[in-house]
């Protein structure tokens, strides 16, 4: 057991997370992304969704409302209150986590509201709550930042008016080397952490955190490296966004088509005249209708019928009373 706890720990200091060339030990340079993709309208009961998938990152995003708030006395009589619920799976993260709410989770929580704020006009709906739920399914490093920018894309399929989304990158100290989107490992490892929220139209940031060491220098390295990363994962939001709502339009249009092509046939058809239709009916009343000779002959047969019946009746009665007699 000691010779193993040894190899596990001589494996942990052999594990080089950057080399002099600048190069990690997941083989990307100083100022790569991890492969990040985002898919929209994913959950059908949310009044809008969506899921990003950020390296080992996976992160699912709900929201509903403007709705109204309970309890009433929160509501806010100028503005909508934005609530956020920052949550981590019991198996998002290698070590089973606690499935009841962390102080950090409380933490995220509120920040997350705060960032996602100033991009929503929610003056328009006063004395009514949007609730954003953001769960992770999978933690790699980074969560805060993936977080901010599903939130912020599901804020827009569900139609809330947005002055611009908000995408969410950090940059961090790495043996004093400015590094761009920590994984878990060098988030553990490295001696700072720089999570930013950006709004890429208006140029505005709304999130700036530090934490651990950095310099004058490296600082504004890492912020250098922020901006137009945020800018690359802006145009991945907005992809993602009109490649949904095209699939919508194209749907739209095939039922319109389909639609015009089957009055298009209608019209083609030639219509029958209103009165052979009127012609075809009284025929057929008039063959249910009796002819009056039918009926006669039907009426004679019958009074036929009871003749003979009665003429029966009389002789079965005649021969019983010979037989009383007798």
């Amino acid at each position: 057991m000691i010779i193993s706890v040894k190899k596990m720990a001589k494996e942990k200091e052999e594990v080089v997370l950057i080399t002099k060339d600048g190069i990690r030990h997941d083989g990307r340079k100083k100022d790569d992304l991890r492969d990040i993709s985002f898919q929209v309208g994913v959950l059908d009961r949310a009044d809008g969704s969506a899921l990003i998938t950020w390296g080992r990152n996976k992160i699912l995003a709900a929201v509903y409302g403007p709705r109204e708030l309970h309890p009433k006395h929160m509501a806010l009589p100028d503005r909508a209150l934005i609530r956020c619920e920052y949550r981590m799976a019991t198996f998002s993260v290698p070590d089973r986590k606690s499935p009841a709410p962390k102080r950090r989770e409380r933490e995220i929580s509120k920040i997350l509201a705060e960032a996602l704020e100033p991009s929503i006009f929610n003056y328009l709906y006063p004395r009514s709550v949007i609730d954003v739920y953001i769960n992770v399914l999978q933690a790699d490093g980074g969560t805060r930042c993936a977080a901010i920018a599903v939130a912020s894309l599901a804020l827009a399929d569900a139609g809330i008016p947005l002055k611009d989304l908000v995408v969410g990158c950090a940059a961090g100290n790495l043996y004093d080397q400015a590094v761009l989107d920590l994984d878990d490992v060098e988030d553990k490892e490295g001696q700072g952490d720089m999570p930013l929220a950006y709004l890429p139209h208006i140029d505005e940031i709304v999130l700036l955190q530090s934490d651990g060491v950095f310099s004058p220098d490296l600082y504004k390295t890492a912020l250098d490296m922020l901006i137009p990363a945020c800018k690359k994962i802006y145009k991945l939001q907005r992809d993602a966004l009109k490649s949904k709502y095209s699939q919508i339009t194209e749907e739209v249009a095939d039922a319109s088509g389909k639609e015009a092509k089957s009055k298009e046939k209608a019209k083609k058809e030639p219509a029958k005249p209103a009165k052979d239709g009127k012609k075809e009916a009284k025929k057929k009343t008039d063959d249910k209708k009796e002819k009056p000779g039918e009926k006669a002959a039907k009426k004679k047969k019958f009074s036929k019928k009871s003749d003979k019946k009665i003429d029966d009746e009389k002789k079965s009665s005649a021969k019983k009373e010979k037989d009383d007699k007798k």
